[in-house]
């Protein structure tokens, strides 16, 4: 397989296919780019480990002493403090939550997982929108909710939001489309005979949601943050005093990182170079995942990590420029190996300032309670049940 080879399968994709793929950002010439290590491979020719391509370049290094807040403790000074920021700031109609939508539950059965029963009857979609108006009626204006579906999630949860009489504040946006290749660098067709489509991650966001117009708008009537967390982390909801400590510090972007437990592993912070956005070289601290980092670093000598949870001055998420990594990934597909490119949206760390705040995992505290499979929710349960309890989410009218 060539470079030639793959231009002409792109260029001979049906019309409909094309279509898709335009509305949702693909970059053919993007894919050429990527797949080149894939042709060299195919020739037989020496080509950059993967696992090598992947990693940072430079001096990394653990966080400092300072680097990372703790979330400040309910009824102290400093948390009505912050609350009184953050709670002010939610009435003027500055926050946005933005919630990843566009998983498919793989180790539920292969369904969506926003439709999937979290709690007594409640999918997690619902909890989501009880949520939030719970937030929208404490604040008196409505808190746009917006979530990011892909290709094979949106209609099941539009239709989902029709049926619940979601208010118009909700809103859907549909995340990009990508073509998965062979091991050789052409294009990959399902058992359908069609070229198999993928979505290329949380990364997709910030482009995603420029498409939308939801941002433009959104700025233009006065807002300044958004709120991103993953659907299936229920602890990841609304916190006026973590607001409030974002705005006070004014960096771009604040992290929301949890203490690590024995078996965790994830994106941590670290001190590594990166781009300033604007091509300048710059020390940032930023999150890198595990197979990022140079050998010799210890991940294990940095005791939190990232909860993919964050919060994003509006305006920096509308004009930053992320020079993402793209990362090949290979899957299984129909019993056959495929190879997909992917990014992540932590790298916003690697372009923007970016401060870390340590929250809690657990109890009703819990602001980590992440749900991959029918065991992992059982397991949950009744820390779900309590925090959905302290935080608006049981609330049925």
């Amino acid at each position: 397989m060539s470079e030639s080879d793959l231009r002409r399968e792109l260029a001979a994709l049906p019309t409909e296919l094309r279509a898709r793929l335009d509305a949702a950002g693909f970059d053919g010439d993007r894919l050429v780019t990527l797949a080149a290590p894939l042709f060299a491979r195919a020739r037989g020719e020496a080509a950059v480990d993967r696992d090598e391509r992947n990693r940072v370049r430079g001096l990394v290094e653990a966080p400092r002493e300072g680097d990372i807040v703790v979330h400040p403790s309910p009824g102290s000074a400093e948390y009505t403090r912050l609350a009184s920021i953050g709670s002010a700031a939610i009435a003027r109609g500055e926050l946005a939550f933005c919630v990843l939508a566009g998983g498919m539950a793989t180790r539920m059965g292969g369904v969506v997982k926003a439709l999937v029963e979290a709690l007594d009857g409640s999918t997690f979609l619902e909890l989501r929108l009880r949520e939030n108006r719970h937030w929208s009626r404490r604040a008196g204006v409505a808190v746009p909710l917006w979530l990011m579906t892909s290709e094979a999630t949106n209609a099941p949860i539009r239709a989902a939001l029709a049926k619940y009489d979601a208010p118009a504040h909700v809103a859907t946006f549909t995340q990009d489309l990508g073509l998965r290749l062979t091991r050789e660098g052409g294009l990959f067709f399902g058992e359908d005979g069609q070229p198999s489509t993928y979505a290329p991650g949380h990364g997709d966001l910030p482009d995603a949601l420029r498409r939308s117009g939801l941002l433009e708008a959104f700025l233009a009537r006065g807002g300044k943050y958004v709120w991103i967390a993953n659907l299936d982390n229920l602890g990841a909801t609304i916190d006026e005093a973590l607001l409030g400590l974002f705005i006070d510090g004014g960096r771009d972007v604040l992290v929301e990182v949890a203490p690590k437990v024995s078996g965790d592993r994830g994106g941590i912070p670290v001190w590594a170079d990166a781009d300033d956005g604007a091509g300048r070289p710059v020390r940032r601290l930023q999150v890198l995942e595990e197979f990022r980092l140079p050998p010799g670093f210890d991940a294990a000598t940095v005791r939190v990590f990232n909860t993919n949870t964050f919060l994003v001055k509006a305006e920096a998420l509308a004009h930053t420029n992320v020079g993402y990594a793209w990362f090949e990934v290979e899957k299984k597909v129909g019993g056959r190996v495929a190879v997909q490119f992917e990014r992540l949206l932590q790298e916003l760390t690697a372009a923007m300032p970016a401060a870390y705040a340590q929250v809690p995992r657990d109890g009703s505290a819990s602001r980590f309670l992440p749900v991959k499979d029918f065991d992992e929710l059982a397991k949950r349960r009744d820390e779900i049940r309590a925090v959905a309890a302290a935080r608006g989410m049981s609330e049925q009218t």
